[in-house]
């Protein structure tokens, strides 16, 4: 149960991103994991940060992530 209960919350965070107009742009996968990076695709306002990172630790988070890859390469 812990286990989903951090997936969710990796989701949430990813989704979060997104929703705020970044997109990732580089992927260093690792024995512990994957850290994703994160570009805001417009120009920032105020106090945003243009690059942003998160380590992501669980196996459906990463296939998650993977697939908005996807989806963002075939936009393009």
């Amino acid at each position: 149960m812990a286990e989903s209960k951090q997936f969710f919350e990796e989701k949430e965070k990813i989704d979060a991103l997104l929703n705020q107009g970044y997109s990732i742009v580089n992927i260093e996968e690792n024995l512990s994991g994957a850290f994703v990076d994160f570009e805001l695709q417009r120009t920032p306002r105020g106090n945003e940060e243009r690059r942003k990172r998160l380590h992501i630790l669980t196996a459906d988070a990463r296939k998650y992530f993977s697939t908005i890859v996807f989806q963002q390469q075939k936009a393009n």
